[in-house]
């Protein structure tokens, strides 16, 4: 079979495309299309490695190796789908997203602030072109946004709304690498985020660190980070203060007051590049899910006093995302969702989250 061949056709190829095939959540979300009667084409730069990604199956696969090199592959061979799975989406969403326009669709796993607002920001080129562009389809943003949206459905726009999020997952033995790496780094140099009278503003990261107890009676530390589910979470509810956290952001005294000056000096060029190259080859140890749930938690107030509280219950963080990511990818091969650029609750509704393998527990306060 021929790698790479060219599509001469007007229209889209029905292909899914998934970048990143080779990497922990890629291969699940093949797996996943796979068992749904979808034949997924990996892309990558690894020939080898993009066969094996594919199980065993007589895969196409795509040879690109870079955003710009897959963009112009996506450009020219037309598939219908592109799931992103590729990681450092502050630098890669947006010129691969574009690449599916017209009429592709496109998705992503991002969680960060800025990669999600930079996707949502070609929102009017993506219904010009007849496409669906969908950021923060994992357990990051989803697992807030939906359990958002089911808390004010049918109410007025409220006052406050809180969100937690609170992965629990698995860790793989191995390098951090390069994707991972800047993702931490340009988290430390952004700083926190909050909404503050319908206006973003800067905080602490690390900032209002706080203790909960879940309902499963496990407990967990979070604090505030510039995150994307505060983005969604504004967007879902449409309440002037907005405040997150999440179990990923640093919480020990010593940390939160090293951060600021930190990611300072991080934001200078030169000195992110050598903290990325040298954070990118170091070694982490694999190690079991610290809980044995990830939980999404809201807390909404309205202005006569109503409080409602809720959670979405999953189990480790990254298949979740796995199975998010399939389940939307899906959805936009059957043609499902609103045009537009969208995190995934705006696009198909909170149910997705239960879809995904999520459960609701709604109006169940923390212990």
């Amino acid at each position: 079979m021929v790698d790479n061949a060219r599509d001469t056709s007007h229209a889209r190829s029905g292909e899914v495309w998934i970048l990143g095939a080779t990497g922990r959540i890629g291969r699940d979300v093949t797996a996943r299309l796979v068992a749904r009667g979808i034949d997924p084409v990996p892309v990558g730069r690894d020939r080898d490695r993009l066969r094996k990604a594919a199980g065993g199956r007589d895969a196409r696969v795509v040879i690109a190796d870079g955003a710009d090199a897959i963009a112009a592959e996506i450009a020219r061979q037309r598939p219908s789908v592109v799931v992103n799975a590729i990681g450092d989406y502050a630098h890669t969403a947006t010129t691969v997203a574009r690449a599916c326009l017209p009429g592709g669709h496109y998705l992503d796993l991002a969680a960060d602030l800025t990669s999600v607002s930079r996707l949502l920001d070609l929102h009017q080129d993506a219904v010009a072109a007849g496409s669906t562009l969908i950021t923060g389809a994992g357990f990051g943003v989803l697992a807030t946004e939906a359990v958002v949206v089911k808390l004010c459905e049918g109410r007025p726009t409220p006052d406050r709304v809180h969100v937690d999020a609170l992965a629990s997952v698995a860790i793989n033995g191995g390098v951090i690498g390069t994707a991972y790496a800047a993702s931490i780094v340009d988290a430390l140099t952004m700083g926190g985020r909050a909404y503050s009278n319908g206006r973003m503003v800067t905080t602490r990261l690390g900032a209002t660190p706080r203790k909960l107890t879940l309902p499963d009676g496990q407990q967990v530390t979070s604090a505030g980070a510039p995150a994307g589910e505060l983005l969604a979470a504004h967007r879902a509810g449409g309440a002037p203060d907005v405040t997150v956290t999440t179990a990923l952001a640093p919480t020990s005294p010593l940390a939160r007051a090293v951060l600021p000056p930190v990611g300072k000096l991080l934001s200078f060029p030169a000195v992110r590049r050598f903290a990325v190259r040298r954070m990118a080859g170091l070694k982490i140890k694999a190690a079991p899910r610290p809980r044995q749930h990830s939980w999404g938690h809201v807390v909404v107030d309205w202005a006569d006093g109503t409080r409602r509280e809720g959670w979405l219950r999953a189990d480790d963080g990254m298949d979740y995302t796995a199975a998010v990511a399939a389940e939307t990818a899906v959805r936009l091969a059957r043609g499902e969702g609103a045009l537009g650029a969208h995190t995934p609750a705006a696009a198909f509704g909170p149910d997705l989250a239960t879809a995904a393998g999520g459960t609701f527990l709604l109006d169940r306060a923390a212990a």
